[in-house]
């Protein structure tokens, strides 16, 4: 067994070890969310913590580690005579992105359910997890369906495995970890608000913190033995210090003051629900038991709020999570008062301190997290204007960056046919759950049993087979897989016109504000998203695809407008781009969404590039739609034109809202399909 790095020599990282010991000492916080760049320890650091848990007294030979004391009554493994139990450490259990549902949930033998009415039942992740650690790095990636199970568990302490009829319930109570890179991608707001904390973690400036990290890593691969060595004594100190706040735990008195504190600040910053204000409470008095007290003051609420509130005030992707430390402050000085603060205070390090032994490498708070989310992208390159070419459209000089409009509901566009891609929301496609439509022999180890169709390919045989009694005599060969139909995530290629025709602000504004519209919307049905512009002499990539859509509408924002418009240029970018993904990920399919006025100019004969662009689009049988930005009382259905070659459909932006009169939302025609306008 490999030697796990010591939580004690993480270098900096306060927030983070903080949080994680606060959940070792009352696992009733609810977890941590640990959000951050790549490299900055937050797997080494969880990972770490499972040396510091105290152990667990479990029942000898139970799978689903009850406790002796108190075993689960409906446990699979029992029932279990109350008496003596074994220690163990207590676990922690890591679920891989790509975990089927049977590893996280466990296996029930359907074979032997049918045949011999026995409950065979081979435990999972959750099992393994009960009354530990369940960890699960690049949470934000993990697929909705497991998502979903880690909810249900996450929510009644239980897990439930059903399989045609036939059904087991076991415990699942567990500390639920997480960390995540968010330009990878935001969670779902449920499985969000089910972390008690959060952190944000980034790696320091400060050259001698860095300096002293890879001095502690390269220490550590040389002899991971003799590295742990070291640091024995700061380990067993803080282990010491975990027992002893869990013991005074039961003893802090969390007053009325603070509870007015508590429930002023979630109303304060529009929290929804009440889990914050009992995560804050449970926190705030799990502060002052680590700090080795049993009254809770107002800088454990200060503190408890700057941990459970920032991921629980987004209102919508593009929200970053934090707090106005300034409204906090505020917000706790008008209600405080109440409980005094002792003079002495047992605990010289304070509670937001971690309460970590000194150190060898250099002393000093890391730098503060940063919020990915509002990092300024990237400017693009200023277009230089054309000059001495007639037609030049007015406004084509270089233009500032306008806000975008107010983000509304769209009309769901999705591609045709069935697809069988990664689950989501947007389009049909083959998948692990949805509604039955049919069954087929299985491939590998039999998911979800297609009953009827089981029974039809056994009945035939009974006699044959000798059956005797009332039982059907069922063997492997009769088995049937349900095939399913559910919902499919898409790639969503946007490829935005920012030339001189769409530079007149209030037009320029309503179109951010429509792509806003089509991105939350690409948020909420799970695609991937990336985003082209194109105007001047060229077309850049400035977003390519990923699963973060609220990095593309941080693109979007700064995106200038001005120059010629190079239509052809967009298209053919898009074209590369999707080349690539398609090698990527063959089973996702592209949805491209074109928004322009349709105008093509500079260069020879632009509108016929154009034209030849779109038609490489439509021989790929890529699935598009133009959004058709033009306005005014005359229009010379450009758009409309490019969408007829691109053999797609063509929408205006008032026809792209949800409320719109327009008619019923229709699918986007693929290449095949004639082009049409959503009427």
């Amino acid at each position: 067994m490999s030697t796990p790095y010591p939580f004690t020599a993480v270098v900096g990282q306060d927030d983070l070890r903080l949080a994680l010991l606060l959940n070792a000492v009352s696992p009733a916080v609810g977890g941590v969310l640990v959000r951050g760049e790549k490299g900055t320890a937050k797997s080494t650091a969880v990972r770490a913590l499972s040396a510091l848990l105290p152990e667990v007294e479990v029942v000898v030979g139970c799978r689903f580690s009850c406790a002796p004391g108190a075993p689960d009554p409906v446990c699979p493994d029992g029932p279990h005579e109350t008496g003596p139990g074994s220690s163990r450490p207590a676990r922690v259990v890591e679920l891989p992105v790509g975990a089927s549902e049977d590893r996280l949930v466990g296996a029930l033998d359907i074979e032997r359910a049918l045949a011999e009415g026995v409950k065979a039942f081979e435990p999972g992740l959750l099992a393994d997890a009960n009354r530990g650690v369940l960890y699960v790095d690049e949470v934000n990636l993990l697929h909705d369906h497991l998502v979903d199970l880690l909810l249900d568990a996450a929510a009644m302490g239980s897990s439930y495995v059903e399989r045609e009829g036939v059904s087991v319930r076991h415990a699942a109570r567990f500390l639920l970890v997480g960390t995540m890179n968010p330009e990878e991608g935001e969670l779902r707001p449920q499985l969000l608000d089910r972390f008690g904390l959060t952190v944000e973690v980034a790696a320091s400036r400060e050259p001698d913190l860095r300096v002293e990290v890879v001095r502690r890593r390269l220490a550590y691969d040389d002899d991971p033995a003799a590295f742990a060595a070291r640091w024995a004594d700061e380990e067993n100190a803080l282990r010491a210090r975990i027992v002893a706040a869990r013991a005074l735990l039961p003893e802090v008195r969390l007053g009325d003051a603070a509870l007015r504190q508590i429930a002023a600040t979630c109303a304060a910053f529009e929290v929804d629900g009440m889990r914050a204000d009992i995560v804050m409470a449970r926190t705030a008095t799990t502060l002052a038991a680590w700090a080795g007290r049993t009254v809770v003051l107002a800088e454990d609420v200060r503190q408890a709020a700057l941990l459970a509130l920032p991921h629980r005030r987004r209102r919508n992707p593009f929200d970053a999570p934090g707090l106005d430390e300034e409204k906090l402050d505020d917000t706790l000085e008008e209600f405080g008062g109440g409980d005094d603060t002792p003079e002495d205070d047992p605990d010289p390090d304070g509670p937001g301190g971690g309460g970590q032994p000194p150190q060898d490498g250099p002393e000093g708070p890391q730098d503060g997290p940063v919020d990915t989310a509002e990092a300024p992208a990237q400017p693009e390159e200023p277009a230089q204007p054309e000059e001495g070419q007639g037609g030049r459209p007015a406004g084509s000089g270089e233009q500032s960056a306008v806000r975008a409009a107010e983000p509304f509901r769209t009309k769901m566009l999705s591609v045709p046919g069935l697809g069988e891609g990664a689950t989501g929301r947007r389009s049909r496609a083959r998948t692990d759950h949805g509604r039955t439509t049919g069954s087929r022999r299985p491939r590998g180890a039999l998911t979800k049993l297609h009953l009827a169709a089981t029974v039809q390919a056994a009945a035939p045989h009974q006699r044959a087979r000798g059956r005797s009694g009332r039982g059907l005599v069922v063997r492997r060969d009769d088995l049937r897989q349900a095939t399913r139909e559910g919902r499919e995530g898409n790639l969503v290629l946007f490829v935005v016109d920012a030339s001189g025709s769409m530079a007149a602000r209030q037009r320029m504004s309503a179109v951010k504000g429509a792509v806003l519209s089509l991105l939350l919307d690409a948020y909420q049905r799970r695609d991937k998203v990336g985003l082209i512009t194109f105007r001047g002499k060229d077309a850049t990539v400035a977003l390519p695809p990923t699963s973060s859509v609220d990095a593309a509408a941080v693109r979007l924002e700064s995106l200038p407008t001005g120059g010629r418009t190079p239509l052809s240029a967009g298209l053919l970018k898009a074209h590369d781009v999707l080349r690539v993904e398609r090698m990527r990920d063959p089973a996702r399919r592209p949805l491209l969404v074109v928004v322009t006025d349709g105008r093509a100019t500079g260069g020879p004969d632009p509108v016929a590039l154009g034209t030849r662009a779109a038609r490489l689009h439509a021989a790929d049988g890529t699935a598009s739609v133009v959004v058709d930005c033009e306005s005014g009382p005359v229009r010379l259905g450009l758009a409309g034109a490019l969408a007829g070659e691109l053999g797609g459909t063509a929408v205006t932006l008032d026809e792209l809202r949800a409320d719109s009169i327009a008619g019923l939302v229709r699918d986007v025609q693929g290449a095949s399909g004639a082009h049409r306008r959503v009427a």
